[in-house]
């Protein structure tokens, strides 16, 4: 504790000043961090694919001659005629593919036409099977780039009868030749091998389709004047493990009966003409003869375009300042992919293509229609209270309410009827909180905070009514700079006046008319951190402010302030001066970082010194030894005596008018130090925390808590199966079990460093960030950030598993639905697959899901429980067959139809609409469906809850839009009847439960109608 008070009184002047600046700028790094991944990641993919050209020019060389030799010698010694057709009857001796035929169709094109037209070319894209995401299509001076890697594929071999007239056969002397060239015979490999290479080579080689030799005498088909004959349409045989079912080959121009070509202009050849020749021989020879000079000038124009890619890569890396957003999504047309049927969609997120495949269920997919849900949404209950970095943040109203802050949401929450409303006007983080001195009116300053495009939001406060959540007065918009750090009522005029301090590097000091809302006077205060603000109670001209080693007293005369320093004389200086009040006497007392009460009083100027001119000071009265450690609070009672709250002795003690000790108590650790003090009845107190707790009690009877909290940012959410339970996991190792019904929380452990003695050498800071519930409802999962994950007893509140996957942080638990498996996903690109028996308490490795080349963000389950569907931090969407061994599904088509137990995945067809125009892979942090299957709530990183329809496969679906929380929003769950909808944000630990309105019932969702009242039972 003692680092934790020490800690908090050092960022009083630093981090205290600065703490939205820092939240930025962890952002800012973070995001750097992920596009310097995705930059490397598509760096060594591009230096990959160079290596693999360079390897295939010689092969291509090779075979290229090969072939051409075997064709002049076949044509030589039988002397074919000038125009035949294409037989269909080589279908059965090898594999067709369209790209490969369409590839030397555009190098004819370049090469060997008689007409006045250039070719007409088809290009077909190819696609990366591992990731299923679109490689981008080659220019038409890279078409021959395809030759080689069509050439690679081990497993197929060249017929020759496929380039032959029909009726026409090979001699033995002719396929002996054949068959005995250097460099088309290739070691077979093994297809199941084959399957497992993940590469890019592997997504893309091709066999030598039989219509690729065929297309060299393409010219034999053309009559002298330049017509062609028509081709007959032989059906294609699927490639052995092709991605995607055969397809009828009249449903894509891609696929169907070859382009015509028309010839070019002719050039001489440089080849030996033979006697036996005819002039298509010639032409298919010129042909062969460009395919053997030509690839190395192409090969040279290819990778300089690669380097530029390259180059162009790095340059168009976005920052977090000015990113490029580019979200663009739209249908593809019918069986664009080679291969598939139905309709696909591409979706590219910063300059990723992701293709996604229109379910069998959805038959006209531009005819679809988006509405925005009917359920909307209405808070229910906050979950937190801001006390570790906030000050005099806790009030009791006239109604019997405390009122105080969290995100940006100020609370009001009745201490008998356990009762919350909301004032949810400000659009940032609330910073702090006065009452009025008639208990009614209540006035809250903000933060400025950004907007989405990272353009800072203007700070202001809020003069309001407590008993109807009416903005009476909006005070200092456009004024204040970077937030409202402390705020004060005058008390001797019935609250007529505000004085306000910002967090400007100069603090500058205003007061403003309450009733008028306009400035009555303004100046610099300090450059130091202010901590409080307060009027004389009895003199409204007086106004006195404390800090980081100063306290200052001001005198409002004639629209101007004046100050005057306090004089600390004999005594030591205090690094800090915490907090002040005013004594029934009107004395000043403050409580500094020495653990001292300070008494000021007005001294009488020193004329024997300074003269006749001298005039009267603020001088040190009194010190009084209080705390060991910092003073932080100090509250005044009715009768004249004084609560003194302390930092690192967490004691409360009671003072008598002249400050002698009366009654003391100690808080417990748990709940950290005492922040501030609020006196109830004269005996009863509200206590704030630096813990994030509100607690209440006597000094005779104790205390508890009646709010609580985490302390720092939290991300791992689940909801109970089938009770209205949910937990919590954040960086302060905290695991909390929440009750939704009774608005409180059951209980919260602390998580154990290191665990057993295997994990000797865990780091000391280990904390959750993920977890799920067994679908038996009896434990509970927990991911942590250094590779271990635990299994809690929600009985016993004991681990009763403890494991490890790696090294780096867990990022998701997820069980199947029949709670046979446990899915973990880390962050070192696996899925770790666990076999789960005897009722949630022993697993067993299973397998695991190699085949993502980022960390894994999100993963479910198909509802039979076979089949996972997992995204990563590089935009990839997977699926897995678990129960055939964890294998990686290239074909994504075949997973279109799947129904999955849970949606989270935030990429998909089915959430698609979700990602608004403009936005680029981290905007949306988490997502989760309805149980009900009706809609979809969002968590992104602009401080919003949004609900949609589900499904939502087209842009720019409407939604329903939610504001409450101060930071990014890290995780959405539904409970288990979908009745409520919780949501966590990172940074501001606060923990909203949102009522699921159905259509016909009231609507309090907007930030307007925000006067819901619920309740909790009694503690």
């Amino acid at each position: 504790m003692d680092g934790s008070t020490n800690s908090l009184d050092d960022v009083s002047g630093s981090s205290a000043e600065y703490p939205d600046r820092v939240s930025m700028m962890e952002g800012r790094l973070q995001a750097q961090e992920d596009e310097i991944m995705l930059l490397k990641s598509s760096l060594a993919d591009a230096l990959r694919r160079l290596r693999l050209h360079d390897q295939l020019i010689p092969l291509l060389k090779q075979q290229i001659i090969a072939a051409s030799r075997v064709l002049n010698q076949v044509y030589c010694s039988d002397g074919f005629s000038s125009s035949r057709k294409l037989s269909s009857s080589s279908a059965l001796d090898s594999p067709r593919h369209p790209a490969t035929s369409q590839v030397l169709n555009s190098t004819e094109g370049e090469n060997g036409s008689n007409g006045d037209s250039p070719g007409l070319i088809h290009k077909t894209p190819t696609y990366d099977r591992a990731t299923q995401t679109d490689l981008t299509p080659l220019v038409q001076d890279q078409e021959l780039d395809r030759v080689p890697l069509a050439l690679t594929r081990p497993v197929q071999s060249l017929s020759l009868e496929d380039a032959l007239p029909e009726g026409m056969s090979l001699t033995e002397e002719a396929r002996a030749k054949f068959h005995h060239i250097q460099g088309l015979e290739l070691e077979e490999k093994d297809e199941e091998g084959e399957e497992k290479d993940l590469s890019w080579a592997s997504s893309v080689e091709e066999a030598i389709h039989p219509t690729a030799i065929r297309n060299l005498q393409r010219d034999d088909l053309q009559d002298p004047n330049g017509s062609t004959e028509s081709l007959s349409s032989a059906s294609q045989t699927p490639i052995s493990g092709s991605p995607a079912p055969p397809k009828d080959l009249s449903a894509s121009p891609r696929s169907g009966p070859l382009s015509t070509i028309l010839e070019g202009k002719k050039k001489p050849l440089s080849l030996l003409a033979q006697p036996c020749h005819t002039m298509e021989t010639k032409r298919a020879r010129r042909n062969s003869e460009k395919l053997v000079k030509d690839p190395q000038e192409k090969t040279k124009k290819l990778l300089d375009k690669k380097a530029a890619s390259s180059a162009n890569l790095l340059n168009r890396s976005p920052s977090q300042e000015s990113r490029t957003k580019d979200l663009i999504a739209r249908a593809g047309s019918p069986g664009s992919r080679r291969g598939t049927q139905g309709q696909s969609i591409k979706m590219f997120i910063r300059g990723r293509p992701i293709t996604m495949y229109v379910p069998s269920n959805i038959q006209n997919y531009e005819d679809l229609r988006m509405e925005p849900p009917v359920e909307k949404l209405e808070l229910d209950w906050v979950y937190g209270y801001r006390g570790r970095d906030c000050r005099a943040n806790l009030y009791l109203l006239s109604s019997g309410e405390a009122v105080y802050f969290i995100a940006c949401v100020v609370v009001l929450y009745h201490i008998n009827n356990r009762t919350q409303r909301h004032y949810r006007k400000h659009t940032d983080c609330v910073r702090c909180l006065t009452i009025h001195p008639d208990k009614v009116r209540v006035a809250s300053g903000q933060t400025a905070g950004v907007d989405k495009d990272g353009k800072p939001l203007q700070p202001y406060v809020h003069i309001w009514d407590s008993s109807t959540l009416i903005t009476l007065q909006q005070i200092g918009l456009g004024t204040f700079e970077r937030g409202v750090g402390s705020v004060a009522f005058s008390f001797a005029d019935a609250g007529a006046f505000l004085c306000v301090i910002d967090d400007s590097n100069e603090h500058m000091l205003s007061v403003w008319d309450c009733a008028k809302g306009t400035k009555h006077t303004e100046v610099k205060s300090t450059n130091e951190a202010v901590f409080a603000v307060e009027f004389n109670p009895s003199d409204s001209t007086n106004i006195i402010t404390c800090g980081k080693s100063h306290i200052y007293f001001w005198t409002l005369s004639a629209g101007s302030l004046t100050k005057k320093q306090g004089i600390f004389g004999k005594y030591k200086k205090p690094k800090f001066i915490q907090c002040f009040v005013f004594s029934l006497t009107g004395d000043v007392l403050t409580g500094d970082s020495e653990g001292n009460i300070l008494t000021w009083g007005k001294s009488p100027g020193d004329i024997k010194t300074l003269g006749k001119g001298a005039k009267e000071t603020f001088q040190i009265m009194r010190q009084t030894r209080a705390h060991d450690g910092s003073v932080f609070t100090l509250c005044m009672l009715q009768g004249g005596a004084l609560l003194s709250g302390g930092g690192k002795d967490r004691k409360i003690i009671r003072w008598s008018a002249d400050l002698a000790p009366e009654r003391e108590c100690e808080i417990p650790e748990k709940f950290g130090a005492v922040r501030c003090i609020t006196d109830v009845n004269g005996e009863e107190v509200l206590v704030g925390t630096t813990r994030n707790a509100i607690l209440r009690g006597t000094f005779s009877d104790g205390f508890v808590a009646i709010v609580q909290g985490h302390v720092d940012e939290m991300w791992g959410l689940a909801t109970h199966p089938s009770q209205d339970v949910f937990l919590t996991c954040g960086h302060d190792r905290q695991v909390c079990v929440w009750n939704t019904a009774e608005h409180k929380l059951d209980w919260c452990t602390t998580l154990e460093v290191g665990g057993s003695g295997q994990h000797t050498n865990t780091p000391t800071h280990e904390y959750g960030l993920c977890a799920d519930f067994c679908p038996n409802g009896a434990v509970v999962s927990v991911g942590l950030s250094t590779g271990r994950w635990l299994v809690l007893d929600l009985q016993t509140k004991e681990v009763i598993s403890d494991y490890t996957d790696g090294n780096e942080q867990l990022s998701v638990m997820r069980y199947s639905p029949d709670g046979s498996f446990l899915a973990v996903g880390s962050h070192d690109n696996f899925i770790y697959v666990y076999n789960v028996t005897e009722c949630g308490r022993r697993y067993s490795r299973y397998g695991k899901c190699n085949g993502h080349s980022s960390f894994i963000t999100h993963l479910d389950w198909s509802k039979d429980g076979k089949y996972i569907m997992s995204n990563s931090g590089d935009y990839e969407i997977l699926y897995w067959d678990v129960a055939g061994g964890c294998k990686l599904l290239r074909n994504r088509y075949e997973s279109k139809d799947r129904e999955w137990a849970s949606y989270t995945c935030v990429l998909g067809f089915h959430v698609m609409g979700v990602w608004l125009e403009g936005s680029d892979g981290t905007d949306i942090n988490a997502l989760c469906r309805s149980h009900s299957e009706r809609v979809v709530a969002v968590a992104d990183d602009f401080c919003k809850v949004h609900l949609f329809q589900y499904p939502c496969p087209k842009p720019k679906a409407p939604n329903h839009s939610y504001e409450g929380h101060g930071s990014h929003v890290t995780n959405v769950r539904f409970t288990h009847c979908d009745s409520h909808l919780l949501s966590m944000g990172g940074k501001d630990t606060c923990i909203l439960q949102w009522e699921v309105k159905r259509a016909g019932t009231s609507d309090g969702g907007d930030r307007t109608h925000s006067a819901s009242i619920t309740s909790s039972p009694e503690p």
